[in-house]
């Protein structure tokens, strides 16, 4: 039994979660260059910087915070986690932070990067006896039997969020650009996973009366943009997403459809194609969610010229390109997936330097 008070221990872990955050954000806003957008500015919102490099990394933040605050998360609770995403690396390093046993169950075609990452991070991970969907109750049957705490990313996070995640993406983005010739945004354009972060961002647009406008932008087989257009909160499509981070096969509970003024659905061999372009041309060494972002970027920008609208555009960078050498990056794999980016490489080649965007690519439809 600890002869630590549970008001004592919980008080200093708050700190050390608060302190972490504290020193590493915010994070870069960075501008990035097409030259034949003249009066048109895009900034990448650099995620990539956090710790664990995903920007997971303030959704685990948040729930953390949130379940110790609430007495779910105590001194020597085992922390559980079903997943085979960043999620799982962050937990093992906030889980490391406060001196807590933490275990990922994971899919059984997790990457080998993402095993070692959170092994890295002070964690052990365990292959999921049950499919890939029934994962997160085992999960929860081991947190049952430890007496342990489950990191429910999709039922929580956007909840943790909004309790606990100050300052929040959206703050960080309106102080960075206070000085920029356009301060306040025309767009900014964001995936969903949990759905956390879009609605984290749409609310503080409603909340401080911003005139800029929020798209989601939404992979293959991810059931977001079927359920935005049809306003249908539990369609699904039963199939994963090919884009890591972003796209599910299900709304999830942290979907926010009433504060996103658009989704765009984005073929995912445009979403490697632009993770290429970023990767080769802008050197910028993102993940393929960050390709599904900018191809976004590029439909609402086309639309802006064709308006002759000037101002600025945010994405975010979600995480780094370091986990996907074997798989997004590499030929091989896309070819086994049946994909062929060149065809939108040549587009957005041509976008950058043209200001042209093929009619075929036209936005107005989502």
């Amino acid at each position: 039994m600890s002869a630590v008070d549970p008001r004592v221990w919980a008080a200093d872990a708050l700190r050390r979660i608060q302190a972490d955050g504290a020193r590493i954000t915010p994070t870069p806003l960075r501008p990035l260059h097409m030259p034949a957008l003249d009066g048109i500015d895009i900034y990448l919102k650099d995620e990539s910087a956090l710790p664990s490099g995903s920007m997971k990394y303030r959704l685990v933040r948040a729930m953390f915070c949130k379940a110790v605050a609430g007495g779910e998360v105590s001194e020597n609770t085992p922390v559980f986690a079903a997943t085979g995403g960043a999620v799982a690396a962050v937990g093992a390093r906030f889980a490391k932070l406060l001196g807590l046993p933490f275990t990922a169950v994971v899919p059984t075609k997790t990457p080998t990067p993402l095993l070692d990452r959170i092994e890295r991070e002070g964690g052990r991970w365990q292959v999921g006896e049950r499919p890939p969907a029934a994962v997160q109750e085992e999960a929860r049957t081991l947190a049952e039997r430890h007496r342990g705490y489950v990191l429910d990313h999709f039922a929580d996070a956007e909840r943790a969020v909004a309790d606990c995640g100050g300052p929040t993406i959206a703050d960080e983005i309106f102080g960075q650009m206070r000085g920029q010739p356009h301060p306040v945004p025309e767009w900014i354009v964001t995936g969903a996973g949990t759905g956390a972060t879009s609605a984290t961002i749409g609310r503080h647009l409603r909340r401080h009366s911003h005139a800029t406008r929020l798209a989601v932008v939404d992979p293959e087989h991810s059931a977001y943009f079927p359920a935005w257009t049809s306003e249908c909160d539990d369609y699904t499509t039963g199939m994963p997403s090919r884009i890591p981070g972003i796209g599910r096969p299900r709304v999830e509970p942290g979907f926010t459809p009433d504060v996103i003024d658009l989704v765009i659905p984005v073929p995912d061999a445009a979403s490697i194609a632009a993770m290429r372009w970023l990767h080769t041309v802008a050197d910028v060494k993102a993940g393929p969610a960050t390709g599904t972002h900018l191809w976004g970027v590029c439909h609402l920008v086309a639309r802006m010229r064709a308006a002759g609208i000037q101002g600025s555009v945010i994405t975010l960078v979600g995480d780094s390109a370091e986990p996907y050498r074997t798989t997004h990056l590499s030929a091989e794999w896309v070819h086994a997936q049946g994909l062929d980016p060149a065809p939108y490489e040549a587009d957005l080649e041509r976008f950058a330097r043209t200001g042209k965007w093929p009619p075929g690519h036209d936005a107005s439809r989502a």
